[in-house]
Parts: C-alpha cells; structure tokens; sequence
C-alpha cells in the first residue's frame, strides 16, 4: 500500500493511516437491510430513513418489520393506506371507518379505528404497546383527521380430547396335581 502521507508524517499519523486504509472491510449493504443489520444498529437505520417514532421496547420482529416498511409509509403519509400499513406493522387487524361510510354520516374528517392487536410474541398487548399503535397512527394518519379509537380482543382456543387406553392381559393360571398312578 502506498501512503499519502508526506515523508515527514509523525508515527501517529501513519499508525491511523494504517487503521482508516480502505482495506477494512465494511459491509455497507448489510447495515442497510433491515433483515441482516445488527440489532443493536436498528435504532440508527431508524434514524437513517427517518422514522419519526422508535422504541427499544418493541420486539426486534416488529423493528425489523417497521423498518422495512418505512419507505412506503412515508410514501403514502395521510392515507387509509399507510394507516393500515402501520398497524399490520405492529402486528395488528384493523376495520376503518371514515366519516362517510357511517350510517348516519359521521363528523366530516373524522374516523374509526377498531383495533384487534396482539404483541409481537401473540400474547394480549400491553398497554404501553397498545399506546405506541395509537401513537404511530397519530404521526401517519391525515392532519386534519381525527379519530376514534376502540380495542378489539382476538381469543382463540382449542378443545383436545384424549383418550388412555391400557392393554391388559389377563391369564388364569390352574395348578392341578398330576394323577396317581
């Protein structure tokens, strides 16, 4: 490697010449996948495509997830769209409702949202989780509407029968004296 260092460079200048050489290897590409970052570097690629709202407690699923959406949220902020993209996001089914679609019409820019969310592990939501949902819905919704929010429950349950079976043989035994001869 040649340096460009003048010849009267100090030993500290060339010994960081030597560690800022374009031979490390620094895997641009991967820091910029939301699939192959680090964990601990997402909230940085958050920053990096501007996400406007981010927190470390939300599963790494549901970072990965919001990152990987970010783009087409962004692309599409203050429509139905980009509402039922960020709570799909989080993990969620969500029925909207506009104004117009109320029987009778409802207040003019208005609408409402009921929410069926689980968090990312399927376990029932926290309120802490179900209140980062309502906050993204807040930043992507249309600034001139507003809405009303009710929480749906999703429960599923299963009924199992079973059945034991336990083989049993049974053997009568008979001792009999042999005859006299």
């Amino acid at each position: 490697m040649t340096s460009v260092l003048p010849p009267n460079a100090s030993a500290l200048e060339r010994a960081f010449e030597q560690v800022m050489s374009p031979g490390l290897p620094v895997p641009l590409r991967d820091l910029w996948d939301a699939d192959t970052c680090p964990a601990v570097l997402l909230p940085w690629l958050a920053f990096g495509l501007s996400i406007d709202g981010w927190s470390a407690d939300w599963p790494e699923a549901v970072k990965r997830q919001r990152i990987r959406t970010a783009i087409d949220i962004q692309r599409r902020k203050g429509s139905v769209k980009s509402v039922r993209d960020i709570v799909t996001v989080f993990g969620g089914q969500i029925a909207l409702r506009e104004w117009w679609q109320t029987e009778p019409k409802g207040d003019p820019h208005t609408f409402t949202i009921n929410l069926s969310l689980n968090d990312g592990a399927g376990a029932p939501a926290t309120a802490a989780y179900i209140d980062a949902v309502i906050n993204e819905v807040r930043r992507t919704k249309p600034v001139r509407s507003h809405f009303e929010f009710i929480q749906g429950l999703n429960v599923s349950a299963s009924v199992g029968i079973k059945a034991v079976a336990r083989v049993a043989v049974y053997a009568r035994l008979s001792l009999t004296a042999p005859a006299a001869a």
